[in-house]
């Protein structure tokens, strides 16, 4: 167990999950609200790492209600929008069904690069994205939407990752296989490389990992 050099424990925190999953949004939200209410007594590594959902979703944008309706039927999608709806009001956003969705890979690849220029930057970008997608309605395929989103954060040479489409693609790939291969589903933490939590799960779930790790 390392510690800074403020004498705290760390907390070493990696993080499975794909910016078009609503539960990872929720279980960032609710880690971050941990992680603030530990700030006291930890210091905090977050590190993200990508997952794919639906790695055949189209590099087209498509509506959100047209390709979750057809994949889950009409009723269920309405069913699953509705308690995304009531869960994020509950976490003081509103739940955006009007957008478009697609393939992630440009996401992943700009957060995985991100993660060179510091994991606090990450973790913002990571923030981002999940508001531009969840709450605004913006395409994460969009290139602009992912340069402005780097370039918010401070994220350095964005454009140019972004230009070239096969940038980035290896480290997502070895990512993929190192911290996600084993896994089912997300969002997927992994606290001090041996406490696993699975699901948006409240932050006093978080708190309690946080302790039993060191």
């Amino acid at each position: 167990m390392a510690d800074s050099s403020n004498g705290k424990k760390v907390i070493e925190i990696d993080v499975s999950s794909d910016t078009v999953c609503p539960w990872c949004f929720v279980g960032k939200t609710n880690l971050d609200k941990a992680i603030e209410q530990s700030k006291d007594s930890f210091d905090f590594k977050v590190r993200w790492h990508p997952y794919f959902l639906n790695p055949s979703a189209p590099k087209e944008g498509v509506k959100k209600s047209d390709f979750f309706g057809q994949r889950f039927g009409a009723a269920q999608f309405d069913q699953m929008q509705s308690r995304m709806s009531q869960i994020f009001k509950g976490l003081g956003y509103d739940y955006d069904t009007a957008g478009l969705t697609g393939n992630s890979l440009d996401c992943h690849r700009l957060l995985t690069y991100a993660a060179k220029q510091g994991y606090e930057k990450q973790h913002a970008l990571a923030g981002e994205l999940f508001i531009n997608y969840h709450v605004e309605g913006k395409y994460i395929g969009d290139k602009q939407v992912l340069l402005d989103a780097a370039n918010k954060v401070g994220i350095e040479g964005a454009e140019e990752l972004l230009n070239d489409p096969d940038k980035g693609v290896a480290e997502v790939n070895e990512e993929l296989e190192k911290y996600s291969s084993r896994i089912s589903g997300v969002p997927h933490f992994t606290i001090n490389g041996k406490f696993e939590i699975s699901g948006g799960q409240p932050p006093e779930v978080f708190q309690r990992a946080f302790k039993a790790a060191v």
